[in-house]
């Protein structure tokens, strides 16, 4: 059976704080429903300062669905490591593993937009600086152990629950991150289909006798909505997907590679370029896809509308994939 994914990024271009609640707790509505009918994972991840209020808190965010779920893994994809305080987020990642039993999964990045550096006063220059000294932080804290940081000794308690530590992959599109991985002995996420990335972090586990793994998109990784009328769903809400796919295509210079990238402009070029695909049930089953990622409310989608799909893929696509 492939991995199915349910993706939220919480985008509501345009809604009031009331609206944002009602989304929010939507949100977690649906990855109860989507864990009560064996979805795999949720995975949700992390932009600030966004005008369309791309979520910027997704450890808080994961905290709520791991409290709301009981079997599926939420994976934060990826958190911008530089921004975060290193203490603060070893000990935030030790309760969420301890609360979940070990079913939080970390994708570290450094991100791709030095807007969001200037925004919390750090020096995008140091960005790989910062990420290395995060991990190797990270990694000492959740020891348990007493370790130097900064000049000083300190100690970061509770430990986690998962053992050496709770699951961090360093994500990235560059050799400098799949350097990074290999050195620390962490499992390494390429943010697209990378092959000749994934053979030069495997020449550098052996240069630095580490042991890691990757987890790479596939070839094909289409963010999926399904309906009963796709082409009545492109007509009525294909703006929505356009505004999501427009924007992140605005963040990422052309140097970044990613596997839901979009050159598209209009609605029309959306649909027949396949990053974002409006699929009936059997057309999803048909898909033949490794992972399936399911996209219910991108861009500011209806919460009904978003449900309908969620019920689609859980009751109409799920037990035929088994």
């Amino acid at each position: 059976m492939p991995v199915t994914v349910v993706r939220f990024n919480l985008v509501a271009p345009g809604a009031s704080p009331v609206a944002l609640g009602i989304r929010y707790r939507a949100a977690l509505e649906m990855a109860a429903y989507a864990d009560e009918h064996g979805i795999s994972t949720v995975q949700t991840e992390e932009h600030h300062g966004a005008e369309n209020n791309w979520l910027p808190a997704p450890f808080a965010f994961a905290g709520a669905v791991l409290g709301a779920t009981r079997r599926l893994a939420v994976t934060v994809s990826a958190a911008i490591g530089p921004l975060h305080d290193p203490l603060r987020l070893a000990e935030d990642i030790a309760v969420l593993d301890l609360l979940s039993g070990g079913r939080l999964v970390t994708v570290a990045g450094i991100g791709y937009r030095p807007e969001e550096y200037a925004r919390a006063g750090v020096d995008w220059k140091q960005r790989g600086r910062l990420q290395d000294e995060l991990l190797e932080t990270v990694l000492k804290a959740w020891t348990g152990e007493e370790f130097e940081y900064r000049g000083r000794t300190v100690r970061v308690t509770p430990r986690p629950q998962s053992d050496p530590h709770p699951l961090l992959l360093v994500g990235g599109s560059s050799r400098a991150a799949a350097r990074r991985a290999a050195r620390l002995g962490l499992p390494f996420f390429p943010s697209a289909h990378l092959p000749e990335l994934e053979a030069y972090y495997k020449e550098r586990l052996v240069e630095y006798g580490t042991e890691g793994w990757t987890m790479m998109p596939a070839a094909e990784t289409p963010l999926l909505y399904v309906a009963e009328d796709p082409d009545r769903a492109w007509a009525e809400y294909g703006g929505h997907f356009l505004h999501e796919a427009r924007t992140y295509a605005s963040w990422q210079n052309g140097g970044v590679r990613s596997a839901v990238r979009s050159g598209a402009s209009t609605v029309e070029e959306l649909r027949a370029e396949g990053v974002y695909r409006i699929l009936t049930p059997d057309e999803c089953v048909a898909q033949g896809l490794d992972s399936l990622v399911l996209h219910p409310l991108a861009g500011g989608m209806p919460v009904e509308e978003g449900w309908r799909s969620l019920r689609l893929f859980c009751e109409d696509v799920l037990p035929r994939l088994a």
